[in-house]
């Protein structure tokens, strides 16, 4: 639902209750609350320099990026795949339902210790983890979609003589592929939560590494900033996601724009 408020008078709005957090914080931090546990923003601005300049943020940035860039499109490409295989094959979703409902009731941050054994403490750890968390939300959004999709209209389109490859690209994918960006989506935090607990375990790079390094030496303006780092790569992430998505589907840009001018 939209407020009818203009976009321009929502992001001062925005900009203004930003600032009025940041200067509460400000007072706060050390008054009411000790600086230990909350830090201040000068202080966390000045952490976040420091580690820019002197550490590296931008490299450690880009491995943490390249670990959940990676795993992202490594689960998300699965779990599509096999959304639409499982969604359309009606035998083998229910032969392989209680393996599939299993794994996913398994927390997938468990699997991190038996990764390690297995591949190592290198960058592909943190890939092999942050794919198997993507692959469940991706795979479970793209079979709800495929199993939405109107019986009726693939029994006449079927009628009419199309395959069932002119029915998947036609009619299937189409009508899923809100519920799969929708996946891939819900999916970008916990990409980046399977690449920082990666490095959280074992690294001596990547955000998760600073943010452990920080933490250890006490210094939280410093655990902040690496979060404020983490954030920020989630946000980015985020703006490619649903750049793909207004590229592969216009007419949702199209009914955004028109509810804004409503």
């Amino acid at each position: 639902m939209n407020s009818g408020t203009p976009p321009g008078r929502m992001m001062l709005y925005r900009i203004i209750l930003a600032l009025c957090i940041l200067v509460a914080w400000e007072l706060a931090s050390g008054t009411l609350v000790a600086e230990f546990f909350i830090s201040r923003p000068s202080a966390i601005l000045a952490a976040l320099q420091r580690q820019v300049t002197r550490e590296h943020l931008f490299f450690h940035a880009g491995i943490t990026a390249t670990e959940a860039f990676a795993g992202f499109a490594i689960g998300g490409t699965i779990g599509v795949i096999a959304g639409v295989a499982l969604g359309r094959i009606a035998f083998l979703a229910d032969l392989l339902a209680p393996f599939i409902l299993a794994f996913y009731s398994l927390p997938k941050i468990a699997l991190a210790p038996l990764f390690v054994l297995w591949i190592g403490i290198g960058m592909w750890m943190k890939v092999v983890l942050t794919a198997t968390v993507v692959f469940f939300l991706v795979f479970l959004n793209t079979f709800t979609g495929v199993r939405s999709v109107s019986r009726e209209l693939v029994t006449i389109v079927r009628l009419m003589g199309a395959n069932e490859r002119q029915v998947l690209g036609k009619i299937v994918l189409p009508s899923a592929i809100t519920w799969v960006f929708t996946g891939l989506r819900i999916s970008v935090p916990y990409a980046l939560i399977g690449a920082i607990v990666g490095e959280l375990i074992a690294a001596n790079r990547g955000l998760g590494f600073v943010l452990a390094n920080a933490s250890g030496q006490f210094d939280t303006a410093g655990v902040f900033a690496a979060l404020i780092a983490i954030m920020l790569l989630a946000f980015a992430l985020n703006a490619l996601v649903r750049f793909a998505e207004r590229r592969l589907m216009p007419w949702k840009a199209s009914e955004a724009a028109r509810e804004v001018t409503i």
